[in-house]
């Protein structure tokens, strides 16, 4: 970690387990793999927050910085892919893993619960993407470490933004909702998996 890293324990407060030594093992033995899902992961997260702007048109607050953070994982999701190119590795169709899915089966289906536990569901995720990020940089090479350092700041604000709109939507305090699906995240992440993704628990 070098000095331009930004201060990272409010996220390592937040979750509630660090990332597995297993699962770095496992991203250190398939390196390009880790990279296709990691594009993938972009685009999943600019899709949430574009589903968010066309659901929410309301919430003025909320277009703002949705637009910005789709805005910034579009980018990642371009920086990811020129890597990928530069280093000759195919971009296939891989499936995806239980993690956001199995949380986002957790989100209440009637408003502003769902809004709410989107919202939390979103900062958990960027909290733990921020965190696998700062935990397999040392492990990597000069030019992927100097990118997933980079990537620290923007997910790290990504956190802060999805909590602070969760709290706006509710309208009260969320800590308890939040601790409910931070078990649910500590749960996927410390049980084995049966394949290796970017935010799979720990591979078989």
């Amino acid at each position: 970690m070098n000095s331009q890293s930004p201060d990272l324990s409010a996220i390592h407060g937040f979750l509630l387990c660090p990332t597995p030594e297993a699962w770095i093992h496992a991203a250190l033995a398939e390196p390009e793999l880790m990279l296709v899902d990691h594009a993938n992961c972009e685009k999943k997260a600019a899709g949430t927050a574009l589903n968010l702007m066309f659901r929410y048109l309301n919430d003025f607050e909320l277009l703002n910085k949705m637009s910005r953070l789709a805005r910034e994982e579009l980018r990642h999701f371009e920086q990811v892919l020129a890597i990928m190119e530069k280093r000759g590795i195919a971009y296939p169709h891989v499936s995806a893993s239980r993690y956001a899915a199995s949380l986002r089966a957790e989100v209440r289906t009637a408003e502003p619960g769902r809004l709410v536990d989107t919202l939390i569901c979103g900062a958990i995720i960027e909290a733990r993407s921020c965190e696998r990020f700062a935990r397999i940089a040392p492990f990597l090479d000069e030019e992927l470490q100097g990118f997933y350092l980079s990537l620290l700041k923007s997910e790290a604000r990504h956190f802060r933004d999805y909590l602070y709109l969760a709290e706006k939507a509710a309208g009260e305090d969320t800590a308890s909702r939040v601790q409910a699906l931070l078990q649910v995240e500590r749960e996927l992440v410390e049980r084995s998996d049966s394949i290796f993704r970017f935010h799979s628990g720990v591979p078989k």
